[in-house]
């Protein structure tokens, strides 16, 4: 399989930047969107039906934001594959004994 040219690479560059900043925004709205239900559940006083329409749309903006993060990731693997960077590995956190 060739290599993609240099513009190639910048045109993918930029449409995937342009589709993320598209996705980021929506991301940062659920993510408000999400802090302000924990807030209000948090201190309370919602009736229980309230509470429950609260929660249920929190999972729903969780799974949103879910979604929208591993599509980021998803690009940016494709993005260092396309530049012949090495590929993102998983992170991994330290044993507690471990410094």
């Amino acid at each position: 399989m060739p290599k993609p040219s240099a513009s190639q690479t910048a045109h993918a560059a930029a449409h995937a930047a342009a589709h993320a900043a598209a996705h980021a925004i929506d991301f940062e709205a659920a993510m408000t969107e999400l802090e302000a239900l924990v807030e209000r559940l948090e201190l309370g006083d919602l009736p229980l039906e309230e509470s429950l329409k609260a929660f249920e749309r929190g999972v729903a903006l969780t799974r949103s934001c879910q979604s929208a993060l591993k599509d980021a990731e998803q690009k940016v693997e494709v993005l260092l594959k396309k530049a012949g960077q090495p590929v993102v590995q998983e992170f991994e956190e330290p044993d507690a004994g471990e410094p």
